[in-house]
Parts: structure tokens; C-alpha cells; sequence
């Protein structure tokens, strides 16, 4: 007879043995090379950066935002870069030049004075920047010659303010031609053809004895190369309010003026990097670098 507990203890062994898979043929290191994973191309050193840096969490994030808070508060209050594209303002400002212009110093309307801040009034002879008042997208500098109130006229290309002619060492005349309207302002006649039409309905409400009054809150300003410069003379007053500040430094200059006997093809001819840091390098004036502007 059999025994019914080891026809179970046979039955349970031959399913557990059915249940175990067999062991397969071995597979040759070679097939297993051959369907390795590809590993993704290397990222870019800068992607690498950016990853790296944004990976870093919130500390790195806020550290960047207060980065580009505090640059565009230094652009839009403190500083601003501009170059010089005319020889209006030769000897003192050459085309070329590239200035940082300081915006905090004549941030005081109508002259506040502060005890901390550095502003003050605007003063005769100070070179500003300021919003061309014919075309404000634009930005003129010049030189301060006239301020509210004062008396202005020109005899002979000589200045005089209040009736005293001014001493300016940095005028310069460039300019062999005679133009009685540029020569001695203000004549009536427009003999130049280069007054905005504005200002010559304008200009005669202003002139008493011969001499042009400066309305307040308005400034009458000149170029240093005075037979080169379109200024008051041709288009009136500079606002109070277009006032943007004052140069303050030359951190670059660049001579743009080609060679006697070359061309200057420079606006058309396109260099890439290394070209363009070589002519800079060769056209840099080295001894106008971090020039103060006086």
C-alpha cells in the first residue's frame, strides 16, 4: 500500500524542480560589450557652470538677481558709458573717447545741497550730457557757458557773460572762415542756414542790449571747438530737466582719425574677435586711459 504522505512530499518535490528555471547556455563577454549602453555626449564647460551654479539652490539664485539689481541701479542712477562720436568738444573730448558719465552729481534739483551726497548745482564752465532738446532721444555734451539770468554774447568770437569776457583755456578755433551769426551771437541774421526754426522765432524774446538773457531753470552752453559745434547758438536753451550729469572719466580712447594718405573702411569691414582686439590695442591712447574729465 502506499504511504499518502510521501506521494505528497514526491509531488511537492517535482513542482518545485519543474518551478526552477534551468541554467542557460553562458553568454561570451563579447555579446555583453556589444550590447553596452551608450554613454550621452560630454556637456559644454559653460553648460557645466550654468548647471552647477543653478543647482546650488536659492542662496546662488538670490546672489545673481541682487548682482543684476545692483547693476542696473549703478546704470540708471549712479553711471552711465558713452563714446564721443564728433570733435565738437575738441581739445577737452576727442572722438573716440569712451566716458563713464557720473549721473549722482547733479541729482539735486535746482541745486539741493545735501550733507552726505555729493550733489550740487550745476556751475559755469561744468561740461554736461544732456538730452538734445530738439531730438531727446539723443544725448549732446557741451560746456556750460551761460546760467540762469546771466548775459550772454560773443564779439569776435571772444565770450562774454555779464559784460566780462571769460578767460577759457579750453576753446579752441579751428575755423578760418568768418560767420558773423556764429562769431557774434546774437545777430538777428541767419546767415549759416543751420538754426532750428524753433529757435529762430524763439531767440529774440531773449535778447535785451544785444545780449541773450538765460531764462531760469535753462542753461546756454558751447562746444570748446567753437567753429566745429552745433550749440546753443543754432537751437536754443538746455533745460534743467535734460540735464543726465557729468563726465567724469575717460576709460577708453580709441583714434578713430585713419592715417594721411589711407581710408578709413572701418563703418562697412566686419573683424571677428582677435582682429578687433588687435586694432584696439594698435589705436588705443594709452595716455588718455582713466583720464578725469576737467
Amino acid at each position: 500500500m502506499t504511504d499518502p504522505q510521501q506521494t505528497a512530499t514526491e509531488q511537492t518535490s517535482a513542482t518545485q524542480a519543474s518551478a526552477t528555471p534551468s541554467p542557460g547556455p553562458s553568454v561570451p563577454e563579447q555579446t555583453v560589450a556589444d550590447h553596452a549602453v551608450l554613454e550621452p555626449p560630454a556637456e559644454p564647460a559653460a553648460q557645466q557652470n550654468v548647471r552647477r551654479y543653478v543647482n546650488q539652490g536659492p542662496g546662488a539664485t538670490q546672489s545673481l538677481l541682487m548682482v543684476i539689481v545692483f547693476t542696473i541701479f549703478v546704470i540708471t542712477f549712479i553711471v552711465q558709458a558713452f563714446q564721443i562720436p564728433s570733435g565738437s568738444m575738441e581739445n577737452t573730448l576727442l572722438i573716440g573717447d569712451f566716458l563713464l558719465v557720473d549721473k549722482l552729481h547733479f541729482a539735486g534739483t535746482g541745486g539741493l545741497q545735501h550733507p552726505v551726497l555729493p550733489y550740487r548745482g550745476i556751475q559755469r564752465g561744468d561740461i554736461i550730457v544732456f538730452y538734445y532738446p530738439v531730438d531727446p532721444s539723443q544725448y549732446l555734451v557741451k560746456r556750460v557757458i551761460g546760467l540762469p539770468g546771466d548775459h550772454v554774447r560773443l564779439q569776435d568770437k571772444v565770450v562774454y557773460v555779464n559784460g566780462t569776457p571769460l578767460q577759457e583755456s579750453y576753446a579752441i578755433h579751428t575755423g578760418q572762415n568768418y560767420d558773423g551769426y556764429r562769431d557774434n551771437f546774437p545777430l538777428q541774421t541767419d546767415r549759416t542756414g543751420n538754426i532750428d526754426r524753433h529757435w529762430r522765432s524763439e531767440s529774440p524774446l531773449h535778447v535785451d542790449h544785444g545780449e541773450l538773457v538765460v531764462p531760469a531753470e535753462a542753461y546756454f552752453v558751447l562746444g570748446d571747438n567753437r567753429e566745429q559745434s552745433a550749440d546753443s547758438r543754432y537751437w536754443g536753451f538746455v533745460p534743467r530737466r535734460n540735464v543726465v550729469g557729468r563726465p567724469l572719466l575717460i576709460y577708453l580712447s580709441v583714434n578713430e582719425t585713419p592715417e594721411p594718405g589711407t581710408s578709413n573702411d572701418s563703418s562697412d569691414k566686419l573683424f571677428h574677435s582677435g582682429q578687433m582686439l588687435t586694432h584696439l590695442l594698435q589705436q588705443a591712447r594709452w595716455g588718455r586711459t582713466f583720464h578725469l574729465v576737467r
